[in-house]
Formats: C-alpha cells, sequence, structure tokens
C-alpha cells in the first residue's frame, strides 16, 4: 500500500495531468489491463458470426466455396477468440499475484510491527521491573 506522502503526490500528478491533457487524463482514466484483451474478444465473436452468416449465404451458391469461406472466417474468429481469452486470463493472473503479494507485505509488516510494540512493552516491563504499575500474580 502507499505512504499518505505518495497517494498526496500521485494525486497532485493526476490533477496535473488533468490540467494540461484531458484526453489523456480520460483515456488512461477509462483504460484498465483488460481494455485490449475485451476488444479483441469483441472482434473475435464479431469475426465468427460473420463466417457464419457467410457459410449460411454461400450454401445455396457452392457448398465447397461456403466451406472454405465461411469455415475459414470462424477458424480465424475461434484462433482470436482463444488468443484474446489467454491474453485476458494472463492479464486477470498478473493482477491477482500482485493484488497477493501486496496484502502478503502487509501483513508481514503488520506483524513486524506487532512484535515491535510487544518487544516494546517486554522491554519497558523490564526495565520497570515487578510492582511499578503492573500486578504480579502470586
Amino acid at each position: 500500500m502507499l505512504s499518505e506522502d505518495e497517494e498526496r503526490i500521485l494525486t497532485e500528478i493526476e490533477q496535473q495531468l488533468r490540467a494540461t491533457d484531458p484526453d489523456l487524463a480520460r483515456q488512461v482514466g477509462e483504460t484498465t489491463v483488460f481494455t485490449e484483451s475485451l476488444r479483441g474478444s469483441r472482434l473475435a465473436i464479431g469475426g465468427v458470426v460473420v463466417g457464419l452468416v457467410v457459410t449460411v449465404l454461400l450454401l445455396e451458391v457452392n457448398a465447397v466455396l461456403a466451406f472454405l469461406v465461411g469455415f475459414g472466417l470462424m477458424l480465424a474468429g475461434g484462433v482470436a477468440l482463444e488468443r484474446s481469452a489467454r491474453e485476458f486470463g494472463r492479464a486477470a493472473g498478473q493482477q491477482l499475484s500482485n493484488f497477493v503479494a501486496a496484502e502478503l507485505e502487509n501483513l508481514a509488516e503488520s506483524g513486524r510491527i506487532a512484535r515491535e510494540r510487544r518487544d516494546s512493552r517486554l522491554r519497558q516491563r523490564d526495565q520497570d521491573g515487578p510492582g511499578n504499575g503492573e500486578e504480579t500474580n502470586n
């Protein structure tokens, strides 16, 4: 996670970007790691649908032509869809991996802080000695 200073700096950079180039700021704000793969998926599905329509229309003219052209378009669309799905999965996996790594780092930092606090309390108790502010159990 980011510190308060880092958050403040990022906010300032974002405000400067919006002031100097609002179109780029809008584009960056709308773009995610999934944008490109989703666009590719839409195009691939469109290719499959066009291939199916071409196949059906060409069946009345020539079956071999329908197979070659229509099936070729559907095959190309299917391959593009598969590649797009892989890209989407890769991006999702990377995003999940980054999230888990950040959370593990936060947990490790929380554990380190808790240990430091505990050690500080123990050192303070040892310096104060028994009977100075703490009850002893006898």
